[in-house]
């Protein structure tokens, strides 16, 4: 299993997008909540120089917002 993980805000419309998409194809992943985690926010800064979400993360590659191919592509799923 890929280890996945998902860097946003509850109050990002495409964080809530990129979760949904990750629970409808049963993929299991970490959910950092970066506006109450300075620490996991400065960690996304160091890995991506930017500070917008979302960030995922999986298996160390970095995909920046809400990008279905590459995720899709990143977790070897089936388009």
């Amino acid at each position: 299993m890929k280890n996945v993980k998902v860097y946003g805000t509850l109050a990002c419309p495409f964080c809530v997008k990129v979760k949904q998409f990750l629970k409808d194809q049963n993929v299991a992943f970490e959910d950092i909540d970066v506006a109450q985690d300075e620490a996991r926010l400065q960690e996304i800064v160091e890995k991506t120089g930017q500070m917008g979400v979302p960030v995922i993360e999986i298996d160390g590659e970095i995909i920046i917002g809400f990008d279905r191919g590459k995720i899709v592509q990143a977790l070897g799923l089936a388009d």
